[in-house]
């Protein structure tokens, strides 16, 4: 025996008639949400950034490979901080980064972009000089001077962290910087003389 079709509604239109009615009545529309927005992305080739650098917007091109270290160095003849090790072990490209010290060898430039840079070129205005520096002279604290502007800009970290820091704290903050020369000890001096108002 044949069993004719249902001609009443079926689950699928009820279902869909139901929806329409429900949009009608509320007069709320459907809408997808908007897709998250993603990262900026760079292309292969140079790319011009603007950096903050020892108070001053410097424009500067670079890839996305550049580091800090070389944009100071090549993009905007900024050779305070020195290439030694090229890996982050010695210190020797030790820059501030608002406020903290960095190793530049190992930090993207773009990575900076929006950030206060700070070089061992601020510490110095024609023959006025910072008094940190002032006291790596008068203590002796600079050798053959590969050390030296990455050990100034941890002194000057250290300083403007502490204050008046203990020998333990200095010997932390200084941990990141080797001295082939061995000059830790006048290094310090120099940050006690410092903190203590000397070479002013």
């Amino acid at each position: 025996m044949t069993v004719p079709p249902d001609p009443g509604v079926s689950r699928r239109s009820f279902l869909k008639g139901s929806a329409v009615a429900g949009v009608a009545t509320t007069g709320i529309a459907a809408v997808a949400p908007a897709a998250p927005a993603g990262p900026t992305t760079f292309g292969p080739g140079e790319h011009e950034i603007a950096l903050q650098i020892n108070g001053k917007e410097r424009q500067v091109k670079v890839e996305t490979r550049t580091t800090l270290l070389d944009a100071l160095r090549d993009g905007l003849d900024l050779t305070g901080a020195k290439k030694v090790c090229d890996r982050g072990a010695c210190g020797g490209c030790t820059v501030l980064v608002d406020g903290a010290t960095v190793t530049s060898c190992m930090t993207l430039a773009m990575d900076a972009v929006g950030a206060e840079i700070t070089t061992i070129e601020s510490l110095s205005d024609g023959d006025a000089v910072h008094p940190l520096v002032q006291n790596f002279v008068h203590c002796d604290a600079m050798q053959c001077g590969f050390c030296t502007p990455g050990m100034v800009m941890s002194s000057l970290s250290c300083l403007q962290r502490r204050g008046k820091p203990t020998v333990a704290q200095m010997q932390q903050d200084l941990s990141g910087n080797l001295c082939r020369c061995g000059t830790y000890g006048r290094v310090m001096q120099a940050i006690q003389r410092t903190a203590q108002g000397g070479g002013k």
